[in-house]
């Protein structure tokens, strides 16, 4: 196969990937489907409504628990990413124009869905002079606007590291600003070759200066060593991440990155006790977790945390 089910022609690396077969997965990497009242509640909403989550889209495991909890994600700026990471299922191209009514729909999905804490996240949009902050920014606006009392978390890009566009999403007022780093340093370039480890780092420490609650992820198993994780886990308190949730890739077809391990659970039990020592104030850590898994949850442990520490402490 050397054309993706997109209709583009598959790249060098998607080739090479797609000669290593699918892995077959171990026996803890499984769910056990637990349907609430507030679930199936959501899911005949979103069916006759014809609204549009990323959990429902991507077969997010945690669905069941996230729609009981009255939690979802949303992603905007269209199915079309101007970067590539050898581990993520949305394609690589060109992204239809920008769509101003996004922001407002969004919303009034949240509204209908009755949502207590809504994630929004989205491509990059490097097509874009502003790179997407203004939809990102106008989405949270809205959002907030429409449900002053819903929880709003921004799983945001890098956006180049540019201020001037971090700020107008601060200015917005999200509740969390999440930037995923994802990975290692040593392996970084190749899982993401749009990004930089460093740049990540930096987006974090400027994030947490201007006050902002911070967040980030880590997938394991594309060819870290254990050391390196915790190394990364410290950069990542460093630059002042209060929040972070540590996970098993799962390769979404053949032409991405192959697995190279398969994490086992008393290892994630160990990160996460880690990360608690190192001294992160929300931290999940599993083979099934994903970033926006419990995010309200995790936003109301790093509240109670700042609650216990001096301003110039949550400034530092």
């Amino acid at each position: 196969m050397t054309v993706t089910p997109e209709g583009r022609k598959m790249l060098r690396l998607e080739v090479r990937n797609a000669a290593v077969p699918i892995e077959k997965k171990p026996s803890w990497i499984k769910t056990t489907a637990k349907m609430g009242p507030e679930y199936r509640d959501l899911q005949q909403l979103v069916k006759s409504e014809g609204l549009h989550t990323v959990c429902q889209e991507a077969g997010c495991p945690n669905i069941f628990e996230c729609w009981e909890d009255r939690e979802a994600t949303f992603l905007i700026g269209g199915d079309q990413c101007t970067r590539r990471c050898d581990f993520c299922q949305i394609d690589t191209g060109k992204p239809a124009d920008l769509d101003t009514g996004e922001p407002l729909r969004v919303a009034e999905s949240v509204q209908k869905m009755g949502l207590k804490y809504a994630t929004i996240t989205g491509v990059c949009r490097d097509d874009l002079p502003d790179e997407g902050a203004w939809l990102y920014a106008e989405t949270i606006r809205k959002v907030r606007e429409l449900n002053p009392g819903t929880g709003v978390e921004m799983l945001a890009p890098d956006f180049s590291s540019n201020t001037d566009f971090l700020d107008q999403l601060f200015a917005a007022g999200p509740a969390v600003f999440a930037h995923n780093v994802e990975t290692v340093p040593r392996i970084f370039k190749r899982i993401r070759p749009g990004f930089r480890y460093e740049r990540s780092l930096g987006v974090l420490r400027y994030s947490r200066a201007a006050g902002m609650v911070t967040k980030s992820n880590l997938i394991l198993g594309m060819g870290e060593t254990r050391e390196e994780v915790s190394e990364a886990l410290r950069d990542l308190h460093e630059a002042g991440t209060e929040i972070i949730t540590i996970t098993q890739y799962l390769r979404p077809s053949p032409r991405h990155h192959p697995v190279d391990r398969w994490v086992k659970p008393e290892e994630f039990v160990e990160l996460a006790a880690e990360a608690k020592e190192i001294g992160f104030a929300g931290v999940l850590s599993g083979p099934l977790v994903r970033s926006s898994y419990r995010a309200g949850r995790l936003y109301r442990e790093a509240l109670e945390s700042r609650d216990n520490l001096t301003m110039e402490e949550v400034g530092r």
